[in-house]
C-alpha cells in the first residue's frame, strides 16, 4: 500500500497562494489516480481536485476551478496544489488521497488510501 503526508498548509491572507504538497512512499505513485479533498470544521470531506496517474487528465470543484492546479511529479512520487486567490472559504484541512482503479472521480470513499491532513487557514 501507499502511504500519504501533506505538507505546506499554513495560515495566509485573502488573495494569497500558496502550494501544497503531498508525499508517497511504500508504492510508485503513477501506480494511482491522486486527489485532493478539503474539510472545514462541521462540515463533510469535499472534493477539490484530481489527476489521473500520468497527469493526462485533471477534473477540479467549481468553487476552484481557475484559482487551484492539481498537478505531479511521478519521478519525485509527489502531488501537488497550487492554489491562488485564496479566500476564506477555502480554510479547511486538505488531505492528498490515492485510488487505484480509474476512472477520476470526486467521491470520497472511491479512494483507497488517505493522509493526514494539513491545515489551510485564510483571514480576510
Amino acid at each position: 500500500q501507499v502511504q500519504l503526508v501533506e505538507s505546506g498548509g499554513k495560515l495566509m491572507q485573502a488573495g494569497d497562494s500558496l502550494k501544497l504538497s503531498c508525499a508517497a512512499s511504500g508504492r510508485t505513485l503513477s501506480m494511482y489516480n491522486m486527489g485532493w479533498f478539503r474539510q472545514a470544521p462541521g462540515k463533510e470531506r469535499d472534493f477539490v481536485a484530481a489527476i489521473s496517474r500520468y497527469g493526462g487528465s485533471t477534473q477540479y470543484a467549481d468553487s476552484v476551478k481557475g484559482r487551484f492546479t492539481i498537478s505531479r511529479d511521478n519521478a519525485k512520487n509527489t502531488v501537488y496544489l497550487q492554489m491562488n486567490s485564496l479566500k476564506p472559504e477555502d480554510t479547511a484541512v486538505y488531505y492528498c488521497a490515492a485510488r487505484l482503479r480509474p476512472p477520476l472521480t470526486v467521491v470520497v470513499d472511491s479512494y483507497n488510501y488517505w493522509g493526514q491532513g494539513t491545515q489551510v487557514t485564510v483571514s480576510s
